[in-house]
Order: structure tokens, then C-alpha cells, then sequence
């Protein structure tokens, strides 16, 4: 698989599909729910031409801005996107460290520095607030939230109700429609 310059819709669901990470069956949900599909973020995030098609297409859509990713999940994805966008990243912790220097936030971060957060699948938009609320405290400013995967239960409305924009490369919809598996 050659890795496209400006990946489309088509390229990313593609490139999902042929990393597996589409899987079918009943599944729990970290938000307590059930689910007949499931999108591994860890076979995604480990497959290394799904990840630069992922990374690519973040990119694209970045201005200079700092970049953020929620630990542990969307670390792969916000550190291989810095490194393709050319833009520097933060990891945002679920709270902070007890040891070390005790940091929520980690790497380098200026107070009113514009910083976008990038997450791997949203589904009710609870750990994409919680980061954008962590990055708020210390005085960044978070309008906009990228996610590879918008399940499509809510997590638009939730981050649009905390006044932050949320861009998915893919929907649900996008991602189970023609397969031949739903």
C-alpha cells in the first residue's frame, strides 16, 4: 500500500479495514454500552502505514499549532502526526502523575498557546473534554478536537456544548457502509 499524499475518506477507511482494526461481534464499550462492531485502536495505531495515512491526513488539516494527545491511546497518533506536520505535541494525562514532576501535561506548553486535540475514536466525547478542560486549566486555548473515528453517539454534541469543534476523518457511517461484514 503506497501511502497518498492528501488521504481521502476512501484512503482511511481502506487503510483501517486492511489493518483489521474493524472487528465484528458484541463488545463492551469503555462508556458502559454495547456495540456489534468494534474499532481496535491498538491495531491501527500499530500498523505502520495505516498510522503514516492517518498521520498524513491530521496533518493536512493543521496550521501551526501545538497538538495534543490523550495518554495512552492517541500518543502514537499526536507523535507521529508532530513529526509529519512539523508541529510540536503535548500528551495530556487522565491525571496527574504522583511521582516525577506530578505533570498532567506533559512536554512543552505556553499559556495562551492555540493547541488541537487529536483522539482515536470518540464515541460519547467524555476523554476529549476532560483533555480540552485539562489544557484550559493551564491556559492553552482548545477550539477544535480531530478524531480518527466519530462513532457517531453524541461526542459532536458533548464537545460542541464545551465550545470546541470536533473533525473526524471517518464516521461510522463511512467506515461500516459497503462492508460486506455489517
Amino acid at each position: 500500500m503506497t501511502i497518498p499524499q492528501s488521504p481521502t475518506t476512501e484512503d482511511i477507511v481502506a487503510a483501517l479495514r486492511n489493518a483489521d482494526a474493524v472487528q465484528y461481534g458484541e463488545f463492551e464499550l469503555s462508556h458502559g454500552g454495547t456495540s456489534a462492531y468494534y474499532i481496535d485502536k491498538y491495531l491501527f495505531e500499530t500498523d505502520p502505514k495505516c498510522l503514516q495515512i492517518i498521520a498524513s491526513a491530521f496533518a493536512d488539516r493543521i496550521n501551526e499549532t501545538t497538538l495534543a494527545g490523550v495518554a495512552l491511546g492517541a500518543v502514537p497518533l499526536v507523535a507521529v502526526t508532530s513529526t509529519v506536520a512539523g508541529q510540536p505535541y503535548v500528551v495530556v494525562r487522565k491525571k496527574a502523575k504522583k511521582y516525577g514532576t506530578g505533570n498532567r501535561i506533559e512536554g512543552r506548553l505556553n499559556e495562551d498557546e492555540e493547541v488541537v486535540v487529536l483522539e482515536d475514536i470518540a464515541t460519547t466525547g467524555t476523554s476529549a473534554v476532560e483533555a480540552v478542560n485539562a489544557l484550559r486549566d493551564v491556559g492553552a486555548t482548545v477550539e477544535r478536537v480531530f478524531v480518527v473515528v466519530d462513532r457517531q453517539e453524541g461526542a459532536r454534541e458533548q464537545l460542541e456544548s464545551n465550545n470546541v469543534e470536533m473533525e473526524a476523518l471517518v464516521t461510522a457511517t463511512d467506515l461500516l457502509v459497503d462492508d460486506e461484514n455489517v
